[in-house]
């Protein structure tokens, strides 16, 4: 769908600065590099360097000044690892995890003109049985981090830790919640990073997919989102083969699959 409005550039949440809040919170030392052709949020641990979903690159940096940029990161005395967002290769630069592909959400006026035709239907059948969403607090965090924790170890999936949602800035989160009977039966929550945004944490009783919440949530979060000048929703990486239910949903909204460069061993 074309979108006749000017956006500012996508931000990894890796690259932001709530990121690298959290992060040091945790004890790792985050630094900002500039780099003459772009600039890089780096993350060190001991004697560890990495550079994830980075770095962001100046407008026409050409392919050898990023490698030599890299490249330059890798000048000191310990291990550097890269996570570029797009393909870069050459000397000095060696995959070490095959790339991964996210599903990326331009927060367009017309929302619903973009989504599959089977989404938009599971988002009317909500509307029609009048679902209600709400905007949730501190509860409806604490709530989710234990759902999502005990649906993860059921599941078997691997995300971001407790304690990171817990480090990171209070005012960079916005909470969703559904209630039903008096409890909550589903949740969400995503993180602002700029005109950025990044779904963060899910959960759903069997109670919220029968009603098909999660689509009517996900909804009015990228509503509300737009309306206070957030422009991309990074709605997290694809597995087409271990989770396609997942997968669906998440292209179902109309986002873009975005695919990323693989993880680097990068050498000076």
């Amino acid at each position: 769908m074309p979108i006749h409005e000017d956006f500012d550039p996508f931000l990894p949440l890796q690259q932001s600065p709530v990121y690298a809040a959290a992060l040091a919170r945790l004890g790792a030392v985050p630094r900002w590099v500039d780099l003459g052709c772009g600039k890089a949020l780096v993350i060190e641990r001991g004697r560890l360097r990495m550079v994830m979903r980075g770095p962001v690159w100046s407008d026409g940096s050409s392919a050898h000044d990023r490698r030599k940029a890299l490249r330059g990161l890798a000048r000191w005395s310990g291990v550097t690892i890269a996570t570029p967002e797009e393909d870069i290769r050459g000397f000095g630069l060696i995959p070490v995890v095959t790339p991964l592909h996210h599903a990326v959400w331009q927060l367009g006026p017309g929302l619903r003109a973009g989504m599959a035709r089977n989404w938009r239907n599971h988002l009317s059948r909500a509307e029609r049985s009048g679902v209600r969403v709400m905007r949730g607090d501190g509860v409806t965090l604490e709530r989710l981090i234990l759902a999502e924790g005990q649906q993860r170890a059921r599941r078997r999936y691997r995300a971001l830790p407790e304690a990171f949602t817990r480090a990171l800035p209070g005012d960079c989160l916005r909470l969703w919640e559904w209630r039903k009977s008096g409890a909550m039966q589903a949740g969400m929550a995503f993180i602002r990073h700029g005109a950025s945004a990044s779904y963060h944490l899910a959960w759903g009783a069997d109670l919220a997919r029968a009603e098909n919440v999660h689509h009517l949530m996900l909804t009015r979060a990228a509503e509300a989102l737009r309306a206070e000048g957030v422009r991309w929703l990074d709605l997290g990486s694809l597995d087409a083969e271990k989770a396609p239910g997942l997968a669906r949903f998440k292209l179902g909204t109309g986002a873009g699959l975005r695919r990323l460069g693989a993880t680097l061993l990068v050498l000076p």
